[in-house]
């Protein structure tokens, strides 16, 4: 799409996004869905795996949290026609309501529409920001584990991410939005991972930027860890806490990435975190790379975040390593949120014990 044709879509879906402002009470809910986000009535949910990607496929564009840029939506169609996929926007995806990407009634239909198209074959966020957490509790999780599909996306998509799993044992995926600066390291692993029903992949730790001390690998706690992956953006796995959608850490091998929070606000989400998730239960955390959350070296009564991590996960008394190629950096895996794996320390690697897809 040129840019003067995007230029004219964003301020047709401004005026629309306008209208429909204010409408997010007037969804409804059928008591099914009323008691499935009722906590006494979940249960874990049967692994559901999505179809695998296909050259030739159609990938369905949603914007579920912030509005972005001309600029990112040609990146997307960049990536996806490179990557051999077609593409299908979602019906209100240049919709803008301030700093949301349209209104959650907007956003809402276009995540129930692309799962429920037949034409789509999984669905990528242009990019993440702030919105999805506005959502979670008028999706439609009924509607989603009949329509299994690939989501795909990081940062704010956590929330997506997380929830949908949970609600309905679908395996997510944390990984690129469809505007991301596309490298060799995100494309293997994304092929790896999305393309291939193969199992036992093998996810190498890759950091591009070695000059600060937040981008240098580092074992916390020693020792191998396995089990079903979870995990995403700190910030929204925080803001999840006390929900029906929270996360639950036990028996589990949990992930978890952050960028631009100073270590007393690290030091307060991972503290929510321990109070909620059952942190102490996991299997082992593997944290990524925490990009821009060091103490300045002009501030002062701080720890850095180094002693921030330690001082919270240090002592749980399960294994913990920094540094992995997950997250807000420039050379990110794609992790299935769902699956069984292990990191093993000495090599700095995440293997996925069973395929992500069928």
């Amino acid at each position: 799409m040129k840019r003067k044709d995007f230029n004219k879509m964003a301020l047709l879906g401004a005026a629309a996004g306008f209208v429909s402002c204010n409408v997010t009470s007037e969804i409804q809910h059928s008591d099914k869905t009323e008691k499935i986000r009722n906590k006494e009535h979940i249960q874990k949910k049967p692994l559901i795996k999505p179809e695998k990607l296909k050259e030739g496929d159609t990938i369905g564009l949603i914007a579920p949290g912030s509005p972005f840029s001309a600029e990112a939506y040609e990146r997307a169609l960049t990536n996806i026609t490179q990557l051999g996929f077609k593409y299908k926007n979602a019906k209100n995806l240049f919709l803008k309501y301030g700093y949301l990407a349209g209104d959650d009634k907007s956003r809402i239909e276009d995540i129930h529409q692309m799962f429920a198209d037949p034409e789509v074959d999984a669905i990528w966020c242009v990019r993440g920001g702030y919105g999805t957490t506005r959502l979670l509790y008028d999706l439609d999780y009924e509607l989603i584990q009949n329509n299994p599909k690939i989501l795909l996306g990081y940062s704010d998509i956590t929330a997506l991410l997380q929830a949908i799993h949970k609600m309905t044992g679908l395996v997510t995926f944390h990984g690129p939005v469809a505007s991301t600066e596309m490298t060799d390291y995100i494309e293997e692993s994304f092929r790896s991972v999305l393309m291939s029903t193969e199992k036992n992949i093998k996810l190498n730790n890759k950091i591009s930027e070695s000059d600060s001390d937040e981008f240098k690998p580092e074992i916390i706690v020693n020792g191998h860890m396995k089990g079903q992956l979870a995990g995403g953006n700190l910030s929204l796995l925080s803001a999840m806490a006390g929900t029906s959608y929270q996360l639950d850490a036990t028996d589990k091998l949990i992930f978890i990435e952050d960028i631009g929070e100073k270590p007393y606000r690290i030091d307060r989400m991972l503290t929510q975190l321990r109070q909620t998730a059952n942190l102490k239960e996991a299997n082992g955390i593997i944290l990524g790379v925490f990009n821009d959350c060091n103490a300045k070296p002009d501030e002062k009564n701080t720890l850095s975040l180094k002693e921030t991590l330690i001082d919270r996960l240090g002592y749980l008394d399960i294994p913990v390593f920094y540094g992995f190629s997950f997250g807000h950096i420039d050379e990110m895996c794609t992790i299935p949120v769902g699956i069984e794996g292990a990191f093993v320390m000495n090599k700095q690697e995440l293997v996925l014990f069973e395929n992500a897809v069928v």
